[in-house]
């Protein structure tokens, strides 16, 4: 085989092999996991991370190589978690940054792009340690620079070889990994996205392209991959859950996303929160500023972070409760690292894609039921897609809930993280999809299901699925956040109006003399969501800069003064309407007030059509 340059889209389908293949390794690098901190959670950092790239990678169809790597560091850096995740992002960051503008790379330009990005990862370091992903990644790219390789397969092999070779030895050069008798999981996690790119190019079905016809082909399989596991030391143990975890230790694995037009620099970001903590990582890319560190004060890092962009999103995990859940699992003989709770939902939740990932939240998608095709909401179609359709008088697809089977999947990749499965679903009231979940749930054995009825929908239902998976990552029982959540709903909601009656109409949720009416009139009705999850009528006002102010005083009164409440704006083809509002929510509650803003679930956004939106609010205290 000869493969003298990679492209655009053999650079796309190699990464997508890549990150398959990681994805796999997500119980073992688990297992593995002991450095920085024995809290299980590599693996899945890592996976989490992967697919975030093969997400992105997949919607793109460029032809350059340069445009490419490009695009998948940005995903990267959007989808990154724990320390794993943002070093591989620095270092794809690297790597893009010196292929920019290349059609096409030869073996010496793959080289030299390897070196850039280990060159950016360990500028980017705030204490680069040997032993660890970044030793790996350094004598991969040396190997690579210096051989004479000029067909990418022997290349390939060679790196493999020196990548396996090299995680053989972190045992040397860090004694945390010698005393667990284990490599270090972020580095085998680096060795296996090489090992998923060579079984690829020889045609290993594994990681075969979703389109057949795509691959590299041969079938002849590369020798000494298939033990890919292979070193990871302790066999059947649980060296994560073996490990002492250092009570001096910093206790919250802290991250945040933060957008903006004037962001600090990367050098000022890490000159200022070094104080805060160890394992800080910063990463700064265009108009986003994305943090992790282990701290003992999350809100003192996210309040810096508030002082200079939107924070789009923040996290605080427990490291001592993960580590404490280590091994629980009865599942065997052998223990699995794992969190100790997973949390899932339905789309209708409506939470924003980078919300989503950051908290590795499980989402089941609702279905849109056309003529000749289903579509799956977010992964077939989205939010922002069927808006466009609506605009049209294109037939509407009918809407459906999801299957127990569905939800069984979801329930499967969900007990794959962690100990427990709490879900949050959209109201029974509304839908079937809550009975769908329970039915699910009855046949699951796996790990216990906890469903929690949201009473709500849109980003009611997402500011719930948020707080739980909060809760979660603080260590908090599935029945106390189930209480939890009970509270919290009976004092929250969700306000909002249509433009149109058309789709309402449509729908038969209002009758056509009520549509008429309202339509000759330029009636904005302000409708809410109560307590028990039905729709009522709120109040009504004439035209829409009326049905603005109407829709806030509506919102005021329901919100006690003095009170820790976050807030959600949502929208049918109404962006431009649900910034202004987002502006309003903090000029009233203040600047640092928490505002989601998303676009409506398909499912949702055709009973109401274009212009509607609405404010979703939960009250903490």
């Amino acid at each position: 085989m000869q493969i003298q340059y990679v492209d655009g889209p053999r650079l796309r389908r190699s990464l997508l092999a890549a990150c398959e293949y990681a994805q796999r390794q997500r119980r073992e690098l688990n297992r593995i996991n002991v450095f920085p901190v024995p809290d299980g959670d590599t693996g899945t950092n890592l996976a989490l991370t992967a697919q975030a790239i093969s997400d992105h990678l997949r919607a793109n169809g460029d032809g350059e190589a340069g445009v490419v790597a490009r695009e998948a560091a940005q995903a990267a850096v959007l989808g990154a978690r724990g320390n794993c995740g943002m070093m591989l992002s620095h270092f794809l960051l690297g790597f893009a940054e010196r292929v920019d503008g290349q059609h096409r790379l030869s073996t010496r330009e793959f080289g030299a792009a390897l070196d850039a990005g280990v060159q950016n990862l360990h500028d980017a370091l705030e204490d680069p340690r040997e032993g660890t992903i970044l030793t790996v990644m350094r004598d991969t790219a040396a190997a690579a620079e210096g051989g004479d390789h000029m067909d990418f397969v022997p290349l390939l092999k060679h790196l493999v070889g020196e990548a396996r070779a090299s995680l053989a030895r972190t045992p040397e050069l860090l004694p945390v990994l010698a005393r667990a008798g284990v490599v270090d999981a972020g580095a085998k996690g680096f060795v296996s996205l090489l090992e998923g790119v060579l079984l690829f190019i020889h045609g290993d079905p594994l990681v075969a392209p979703r389109n057949p016809g795509e691959g590299f082909s041969t079938d002849v399989r590369p020798e000494g991959v298939a033990a890919a596991g292979a070193g990871a030391g302790l066999a059947g143990g649980d060296a994560a859950g073996a490990a002492e975890y250092d009570e001096e230790t910093y206790r919250y694995c802290t991250e945040a996303l933060v957008r903006g037009d004037a962001l600090p620099s990367q050098a000022t970001a890490r000159e200022h929160l070094r104080a805060m903590g160890d394992s800080l990582i910063v990463i700064r890319s265009g108009d986003i500023l994305k943090v992790h560190i282990h701290t003992d004060e999350p809100e003192g890092v996210f309040s810096w972070l508030r002082d200079h962009g939107r924070l789009v999103t923040h996290k605080a995990e427990d490291m001592q409760v993960q580590h404490a859940a280590l091994g629980r699992s009865s599942r065997g003989h052998v223990a699995v690292a794992r969190r100790p709770l997973t949390v899932m939902s339905d789309s209708a939740c409506d939470l924003p894609e980078e919300v989503v990932r950051a908290h590795g939240i499980h989402l089941t998608p609702l279905l849109l039921v056309g003529e000749e095709r289903t579509y799956r909401d977010r992964e077939d179609i989205s939010a922002e897609d069927f808006h466009e359709l609506l605009r049209t008088e294109a037939p509407m697809p009918t809407t459906s809930q999801p299957s127990p089977a569905d939800f069984l999947e979801t329930f499967r990749r969900a007990a794959g993280d962690g100990e427990a499965v709490l879900g949050v679903l959209l109201s029974s009231t509304l839908s079937g999809t809550y009975s769908s979940a329970r039915a699910a749930a009855g046949r699951f054995e796996d790990v216990p299901v906890e469903l929690v009825d949201s009473l709500g929908l849109s980003l009611l239902q997402g500011l719930l699925v948020l707080k739980a998976a909060e809760l979660g990552e603080l260590g908090e029982s599935p029945d106390d956040i189930h209480a939890e959540l009970r509270r919290i709903r009976a004092q929250s909601g969700i306000i909002f109006t249509v433009d149109s009656f058309d789709r309402l109409l449509a729908s038969g949720r209002v009758s056509r003399g009520r549509a008429l009416l309202g339509s000759l009139l330029s009636v904005k009705p302000i409708l809410a969501l109560n307590a028990e999850g039905v729709v009522e009528p709120v109040g009504k006002a004439l035209g829409r800069t009326r049905a603005r102010g109407a829709l806030l005083d509506a919102l005021a009164d329901r919100i006690p003064t003095d009170t820790t409440v976050r807030f959600g704006v949502v929208h049918v083809g109404a962006g431009d309407v649900a910034e202004e509002v987002a502006q309003r929510i903090r000029g009233h509650w203040g600047r640092d007030t928490e505002v989601l803003v998303a676009p409506c679930t398909p499912v949702i956004a055709t009973h109401l059509g274009i212009g509607a939106w609405g404010v979703a609010f939960m009250v903490e205290d």
